[in-house]
């Protein structure tokens, strides 16, 4: 059953539906949300189990892209555009490829419509191992959790779903559901591979980044005929953090695109 997903709305003109990745939320599309304010109404969206939407035990792509498709519904959008990052970015191409109707121009930022081994368990883990509710200050918890994680520069990252409830810390995220759905994460879904979204699709994606190899492109043209891409150098799987100016300027040539 659709969930009723969380979202942060900004601007006016035509729309645009932000989603962001594993781990992430509506804010961390903030900025660019308000660089896009003066020409689009813009929807920076909390995918289940994220943010502030709800949660609920089963989480795979199909089941995000059609909590997405009832939002956009409900909001009465026309043919918006879609951009999805990471985990978003494959949200986004479900939704396209099931729905094409609820997607004007797809834009997807630094990940493929294919299997990519398995990166977020133990990021999963690390979280869940620390005891949120009994921690006595944030700069400690920060401080266990980089310990705990593969790369302790995500902690900052990651502290960002830390939040004082009442008189404790908690975690916003549902970190069991989570843990439960990284192998259908991590991959893409098998019965959408025979499907084809033919409207405008953009891929932008890191040249430092490693999510995107140079064969997974013809993934993207079997199920996106219109497609092209863009590779902005020097930045890694955070496009839109590490160079958010040429960010910008290759979101704005995707948003310009028409079928």
């Amino acid at each position: 059953m659709a969930l009723q997903l969380a979202f942060e709305d900004t601007g006016t003109g035509p729309p645009v539906v932000i989603l962001h990745g594993l781990f992430g939320s509506s804010a961390n599309w903030r900025s660019v949300a308000r660089a896009l304010a003066s020409h689009h109404r813009v929807l920076c969206v909390d995918l289940r189990n994220h943010g502030t939407s709800p949660w609920a035990d089963s989480m795979d792509y199909l089941d995000m892209a059609e909590d997405v498709r009832t939002l956009i519904a409900r909001q009465s959008l026309s043919s918006p555009t879609v951009v999805g990052h990471s985990m978003g970015g494959k949200t986004a191409m479900a939704l396209a490829l099931t729905s094409p109707a609820s997607v004007g121009n797809l834009v997807v930022v630094d990940i493929a419509p294919v299997p990519y081994a398995d990166r977020f368990t133990a990021y999963v883990e690390a979280m869940r191992s620390i005891d949120a509710a009994a921690a006595a200050s944030r700069t400690d918890t920060q401080r266990r959790l980089a310990e705990r994680l593969p790369d302790p520069a995500t902690a900052p990252f990651l502290m960002q779903n830390l939040v004082s409830r009442n008189d404790h810390f908690d975690w916003r995220l549902n970190l069991a559901a989570i843990g439960m759905s990284v192998p259908s994460l991590s991959t893409f879904p098998s019965a959408l591979l025979g499907c084809r979204f033919t409207g405008p699709t953009s891929l932008i994606h890191g040249g430092a980044s490693d999510y995107v190899a140079a064969a997974d492109i013809e993934a993207f043209r079997s199920l996106f005929p219109d497609f092209e891409a863009h590779t902005i150098e020097a930045a890694g799987h955070w496009v839109h953090a590490e160079q958010p100016e040429a960010f910008l300027s290759a979101l704005h040539q995707a948003l310009d695109r028409t079928a």
